[in-house]
This record gives C-alpha cells, sequence and structure tokens, in this order.
C-alpha cells in the first residue's frame, strides 16, 4: 500500500480532527493539517503532499487567492486540490477546472467513503486496511 500524503487546509478544529483520524486510521494515509490558508502556504515550504484538501470558507485569505498563490508556483503546481465545502454543489465542472481544482467534496460527508471519494477523484488505487460494512 502507497502512504499518501494530505495537506488539509481547514478553520474548523473539529473537521481538522476527523479528517485526519479517519484518512490516518482507516487507510493510513499521513494527514498534514492547517488551519487556514497562509499557514498551508507555508507548510508547503516545508513538505510537498500528494494531494490538498482545502476548505472553501476560511477567514483570512479566500480559497481563490490559495488557488492563484499555489498554482502561481511552478513547484507546487501540479499537486491536486480537492475542496471541502457545505457549497461543493454550487461549482459545476467547468468552473472546478477553470479553478484548477479536481473535485469538490460536500460537508458534511461521510467520514467512511471519504477515503473512497479522494482516491476515485484522483484515480488512485485504494485498498482499505479494514473491511466496512454499512
Amino acid at each position: 500500500m502507497t502512504i499518501r500524503k494530505i495537506l488539509l487546509i481547514d478553520d474548523e478544529p473539529t473537521i481538522r480532527e476527523l479528517v485526519k483520524i479517519c484518512l490516518n486510521d482507516l487507510v493510513g494515509w499521513n494527514v498534514v493539517t492547517a488551519a487556514s490558508a497562509q499557514a498551508g502556504l507555508k507548510q508547503l515550504e516545508i513538505e510537498r503532499p500528494d494531494v490538498i484538501l482545502l476548505d472553501v470558507l476560511m477567514p483570512g485569505m479566500d480559497f481563490t487567492t490559495f488557488l492563484y498563490r499555489l498554482h502561481g508556483n511552478h513547484s507546487l503546481r501540479t499537486i491536486p486540490v480537492i475542496l471541502l465545502s457545505v457549497r461543493a454543489d454550487w461549482f459545476t465542472s467547468q468552473q472546478l477546472q477553470q479553478l484548477g481544482v479536481v473535485k469538490a467534496i460536500a460537508k458534511p460527508f461521510n467520514p467512511l467513503t471519504l477515503p473512497d471519494q479522494i482516491t476515485r477523484a484522483l484515480n488512485w488505487s485504494f485498498q482499505p486496511e479494514y473491511e466496512f460494512t454499512l
């Protein structure tokens, strides 16, 4: 199994903790968190994740400014971004493509299916450590 590195940028501590537990415990991915877009950009100076999970509604820097800065950096522009938002359904496929975003996942999300949503969006192979029945 490939250990993926995920950068989660979300201002809500409970969401950060839930996603971290879910992705780490269920599939063994390494989740690094940041509480703001600014902190996320600083984290990218230290580590290069396989994907960025980005909250849309955060105080301070908005998500479009974050994406502009990310895509403006030659060494970071290829990192895929998935939006996490209560407003995920506001985005059309064309808008996501224009933003340079792979997918938008709606909040609230099902923690048991989140790893699968991410792997499908990125065409990663996925083999959960545990079998769950719903």
